[in-house]
């Protein structure tokens, strides 16, 4: 997941963030073909920009409300669990650092009843093991005489 937060809501913004989740899923040397993108309702997902983006990254936008859910459930956790009971914060640096934390915290140690109680990151994981990705096969071109 990529995350970033500004004081405005532009387009820079949700690319930001877009990167920062394209760059965690190759550094972790995930296949990102068939990425499926999901998004809460926000206008700056429209935008030229984003969806060129997406396309370059050989990601597609779910166009599907049931499994945009997901990304709204999780803002309305972030307000409730984050922003209502930690905030208000001194300024957006100390904003950020509690995001940084959260979403951290979220990923790697929050116990999910929709997932058998285990982190997000340690289901992931284990449904890749056992669910591997199928093998590229490289040729290469040898010329015959």
């Amino acid at each position: 997941m990529g995350w970033q937060l500004s004081t405005s809501l532009r387009t820079d913004l949700a690319l930001d963030a877009l990167e920062m989740g394209l760059w965690t899923r190759a550094r972790e040397g995930a296949d990102l073909s068939g990425l499926v993108h999901h998004s809460d309702k926000g206008c700056q997902y429209l935008a030229v920009r984003y969806t060129q983006r997406l396309a370059e990254a050989g990601a597609v936008a779910s166009g599907d409300s049931y499994d945009n859910a997901l990304a709204e459930a999780f803002n309305s956790l972030f307000k409730a669990e984050l922003v209502r009971n930690k905030g208000p914060w001194k300024n957006i640096d100390d904003l950020e650092i509690a995001v940084a934390e959260y979403v951290d915290w979220f990923n790697h140690r929050r116990l999910h009843g929709e997932l058998d109680l285990v982190p997000p990151v340690q289901y992931e994981a284990s449904h890749h093991q056992a669910h591997p990705a199928p093998a590229t096969v490289g040729a290469s071109l040898q010329s015959l005489h």
